[in-house]
């Protein structure tokens, strides 16, 4: 636990998620504009509030077109935050996509794309969830290959509404990593 936040577990530790949900689903980031950095944007965490218990959790993504999986437990949710790394530029979203996961199999989410504007004032991302068979198939293919057992012959499709927004993207300054001479604000 860090903060007030939860990390979703993760595969590496299945055993004792006795009532959690196998949560499957696949990332994807673009960069739509001109390339202004040498650096791509990838997706680097998605931020979830379970909205009876006001639970916290973050969803671990390990790159720009990569699935991810991790365990739940059954609740209404809402997608609140998106994390993009561009090197060591850090930018956060808020968005406001909720679905709903109830005991049983394992739940596919869908694709969720991540189109980021290119470095400039005023940037947005766009998101777009969507029901992609390639994206299913590579996902559950990944998640049968590692783990067998977790995934059981039905997979259910959970797909996040609105399947479609934009949103603000906010530059979060890298302080503790720049030296204090660079520093504008001392407070």
């Amino acid at each position: 636990m860090n903060g007030c936040v939860t990390e979703a577990s993760s595969l590496l530790s299945p055993f004792d998620e006795s009532r959690k949900v196998l949560l499957i689903g696949q990332v994807v980031t673009v960069l739509t504009g001109d390339r202004a950095r040498k650096f791509v944007p990838a997706v680097k965490e998605v931020e979830l509030i379970e909205q009876t218990g006001g639970a916290r959790y973050r969803i671990p993504v390990d790159g720009s077109n990569t699935p991810f999986a991790v365990f739940i437990p059954p609740g209404r949710y809402e997608m609140t935050r998106v994390k993009i790394h561009e090197g060591p530029f850090l930018s956060i979203a808020d968005l406001g996509s909720s679905f709903s996961i109830e005991e049983g199999p394992a739940k596919f989410v869908g694709t969720w794309r991540f189109g980021v504007e290119s470095p400039r004032y005023g940037r947005m991302v766009f998101v777009s969830m969507v029901l992609d068979d390639q994206g299913r198939q590579e996902a559950e293919n990944e998640i049968r290959d590692k783990y067998p057992t977790l995934v059981s012959d039905q997979l259910v499709t959970v797909l996040p509404q609105p399947a479609e927004m934009q949103s603000r993207l906010y530059e979060v300054a890298p302080y503790p990593r720049i030296s204090r001479y660079f520093r504008r604000h001392y407070w």
